[in-house]
């Protein structure tokens, strides 16, 4: 038995599937099953149930699931505290985050721990909320940045930023021409809405507040396809000013002051309390707390 055959253990059961396991580990799917064959031969028992077309654990599979991520995690630790002997921290560090975040509000942290760091490799994740939290869960990454509130009592949760939702719209809207616009005078026009997410929900209880609905709405995958997608003049939408400010600057887009409405978003970084703390990481942590607002002047992390 070898961690190998763990790791592939471990995977096909998060995968239901021997070729999405195969694929996620970049391996032939023949070698999974190889692995899985081994494993059982040598604990004597069958530990995936693979009828009907689907993979489910036999009952000695989910006996063995938690020895085999209990090992995984023993192996994980031992690596990291002999990577802690060297001088210079290598290995990697993995962030996962929803693409806006990436582009708008984590730069500057990516810069700074390169500085310090240039043997670390940075693992940038572009994902939606639920899918970071699903891969901090399956420890497929160290940190998530995401919207808050979390509350899950597995994670710690610290804020690192919060920035203001303003609308957006292209440059001689009708909206410009309102001094203070209401929320009737917002619907009239064509509206983009994210598909999915917190913002999304946030937006449709203001409406529902104000018993209005908006007109023409455009659901988007994105927040930089709405922003593009209103530099066009398809429609107005709320965004994180952060994410405009270059557009407002330029000029291509034009933020427009809503009557006795303020809207705030939080993101803050997340990890999974049991985690293993190595130098690479404690350095990531306290470099995102302290400087994703802006320059900051604590030192490093001895």
């Amino acid at each position: 038995m070898d961690f190998e055959q763990l790791k592939t253990f471990i995977e096909v059961q998060r995968q239901k599937s021997f070729s999405k396991a195969a694929e996620k580990l970049r391996i032939t799917q023949p070698a999974v099953s190889a692995q899985i064959r081994s494993l059982e031969r040598e604990i004597g028992e069958t530990l995936f149930d693979r009828k009907g077309g689907k993979v489910t654990f036999t009952a000695a599979g989910r006996v063995f699931e938690p020895f085999a991520e209990h090992a995984l995690d023993c192996q994980r630790h031992m690596m990291m505290m002999v990577a802690e002997q060297l001088r210079s921290p290598r290995g990697e560090v993995g962030i996962s985050a929803q693409e806006s975040t990436s582009l708008y509000v984590l730069p500057d942290v990516f810069v700074e721990f390169k500085k310090y760091y240039p043997r670390v490799a940075l693992k940038i994740v572009r994902a939606e909320r639920a899918r970071t939290i699903e891969a901090l869960l399956n420890r497929e990454v160290d940190f998530g940045i995401v919207s808050l509130p979390v509350k899950d009592p597995r994670f710690t949760v610290e804020t690192i930023h919060r920035d203001e939702l303003v609308l957006a719209a292209p440059k001689e809207h009708p909206l410009h021409s309102i001094k203070s616009a209401e929320v009737r005078d917002i619907v009239k026009h064509p509206f983009l809405l994210p598909k999915q997410g917190r913002q999304r929900d946030l937006i449709l209880n203001i409406f529902r507040m104000k018993d209005a609905q908006p007109k023409g709405v455009m659901e988007v995958e994105s927040g930089e396809l709405m922003k593009r997608f209103i530099v066009a003049g398809l429609g107005i939408g709320f965004l994180p000013s952060a994410n405009i400010a270059d557009e407002v600057k330029r000029g291509t887009l034009e933020i427009v002051k809503v009557e006795s409405l303020t809207l705030t978003r939080d993101l803050g970084i997340v990890y999974l309390k049991e985690k293993s703390m190595t130098r690479a990481t404690k350095a990531f942590l306290e470099i995102a707390v302290r400087d994703v607002g802006g320059p900051g002047s604590a030192g490093l992390p001895e």
